[in-house]
């Protein structure tokens, strides 16, 4: 796989660097009509913090996740979904 996209028919493009203002994704080829929460996403992002452990990193970040497309009122609209975290 070469570039930032992977699939076909269901496209997911990744964008930013790690130490950048933002990343996220582009979801292209998603349906109409499922459920979508911002919630469920930021919930795993907070998984992903890291512990008061010795292997753990120091830095702490405030990631908050960005559903700017794609989805109305927690259903996909067909759109491609812009999800960003900064």
């Amino acid at each position: 796989m070469t570039g930032n996209s992977l699939g076909k028919r269901f496209v997911v493009t990744s964008f930013g660097e790690s130490h950048g203002p933002k990343v996220g994704i582009i979801i292209d080829g998603c349906p109409a009509g499922l459920e979508l929460f911002a919630s469920d996403i930021q919930r795993e992002l907070q998984r992903r913090q890291p512990r008061a452990d010795a292997f753990s990193t120091g830095r702490i970040e405030t990631d908050q996740v960005e559903i700017s497309s794609g989805v109305f009122k927690d259903q996909t609209t067909g759109a491609p979904i812009h999800l960003s975290v900064s």
